[in-house]
């Protein structure tokens, strides 16, 4: 299949960028839409770009097109980084996740914890142990795909990793092991962050970046889709469940529970299950 490129198009940040209908086409089938759902998807929304459309406007006709011809989950797929953001307005939904991830890596991980480090203590949002391995995570949470992170974030996150070695990481790192940070984004980084990462060798991991292991790559690889996936769950239910602790789809599939506590009854508790099971598979 051969698309043109030749429509600018309008990214979040106020960039442009040419419209490419075959990232579009790849995005659709990464979701699970069949090669005529993301065909036809495509070759509608072709016929409605204009000049200077912006990229959110795509998405979101993308999304109801998907809505109307495909299966729910495809749809929460498609809408995952979306819903990621959605995880706001604070950050710990996000650590939960990335610490849920970890753990089903084999990891025995902590969410929010204080270190001592040589000259000052220091509050680390993930802990991840492994036999001789320690990972120490910065989650930079943004409401908004236009935010990304930049060089003065990365510089902050070394430095504390110099600070904590100095004091043998509070006593965490093992002996003869690896001990390491992270800075990990659901939006971008600045090309400065990204330069900075790769001198210093520290880990950086965010939506799209790097091209493999990449946020995104790591949701759909442990299938910790986040409840804001959830096409039948408003978002008021949704923050009543980030209130009680529940963040992810599986919270929902292993304790159906937590939707009545969260003021989900009715007929509407099996389509909500429905849904999750779908996605979560």
């Amino acid at each position: 299949m051969c698309y043109d490129i030749s429509m600018l198009i309008t990214k979040l940040d106020g960039e442009s960028e040419p419209f490419e209908p075959r990232k579009l086409y790849e995005s659709l089938l990464r979701a699970g839409a069949s090669d005529s759902e993301a065909h036809d998807i495509v070759s509608l929304i072709e016929k409605k770009v204009t000049e200077g459309m912006t990229t959110t406007n795509i998405y979101r006709y993308a999304l109801r097109l998907l809505r109307k011809m495909s299966r729910a989950p495809v749809a929460a797929r498609y809408s995952l980084r979306r819903a990621v953001l959605d995880l706001g307005p604070s950050g710990y939904p996000f650590e939960q996740l990335l610490g849920e991830m970890f753990r089903l890596k084999g990891y025995n991980t902590t969410v929010g914890t204080t270190l001592q480090g040589r000259c000052i203590s220091h509050e680390v949002d993930i802990v991840a142990r492994k036999e001789r391995e320690l990972i120490l995570v910065e989650a930079k949470f943004h409401n908004a795909q236009g935010f990304k992170t930049d060089v003065k974030v990365a510089m902050y996150v070394y430095a504390r990793m110099i600070d904590l070695r100095d004091n043998h990481y509070d006593g965490l790192c093992p002996t003869g092991g690896t001990c390491s940070s992270w800075l990990v984004t659901n939006t971008k980084f600045t090309e400065n962050a990204i330069k900075y990462g790769k001198c210093t060798g520290m880990r950086l991991i965010g939506w799209g970046y790097p091209n493999e292991g990449n946020l995104q790559n790591l949701i759909e690889e442990t299938k910790l889709h986040p409840l804001s996936c959830l096409t039948t769950l408003t978002q008021k239910e949704r923050e009543s469940m980030y209130q009680r602790g529940y963040v992810l789809c599986k919270d929902v599939t292993e304790d159906p529970n937590v939707l009545e506590n969260a003021g989900v009854t009715g007929s509407k508790v099996d389509k909500v299950l429905q849904e999750a099971h779908r996605l979560c598979i």
